[in-house]
């Protein structure tokens, strides 16, 4: 198969994809299509994720300008906020992943966030070109399985 060579021109992948049978040609479509949706959704959950980490940014700037002794509703969970008094707002916990949290000041909880936000487009860029490279694969498939299926159609 082409794809799994590296870069191929295409029209070096649609002259291998001819010589391949119906049968061959409908499984690299699948294939494709199904590497496309999971890129996708990865995709997706890198957006998700920027924009977490986008908010959680500007929290940290917005908890920063408090007083302290600043009374606030504290999130446990999505839905779900207690009462709370704000003690120092130079201290924070970051979710540094896995259920691990780690103390840092304000402007280091923002610094983190920063750079993962810059890690996940840098990821994001290079997922995007890769759906990008697929999707081109994946319709090549079809148009070559279509042509197929035409040629192998009775003649009315």
């Amino acid at each position: 198969m082409a794809s799994s060579k590296g870069p191929a021109s295409p029209a070096v992948r649609v002259a291998e994809m001819e010589k391949m049978s119906v049968e061959q040609l409908k499984a690299v479509k699948e294939q494709t299509d199904l590497e496309v949706n999971l890129l996708q959704d990865s995709l997706n959950n890198i957006r998700t994720a920027t924009t977490r980490l986008d908010l959680a940014s500007v929290a940290l700037h917005d908890l920063s300008l408090r007083p302290q002794g600043k009374k606030m509703l504290v999130p446990l969970t999505a839905s779900l906020y207690v009462p709370g008094t704000l003690d120092d707002s130079e201290k924070v916990l970051v979710d540094i992943g896995t259920g691990y949290f780690v103390e840092k000041t304000t402007v280091e909880g923002k610094d983190y966030c920063e750079r993962k936000i810059h890690l996940l487009k840098s990821n994001y860029d290079q997922l995007l070109e890769l759906a990008s490279k697929k999707k081109t694969v994946a319709d090549e498939a079809g148009a070559v399985l279509q042509a197929k299926v035409k040629q192998l159609a009775p003649q009315t």
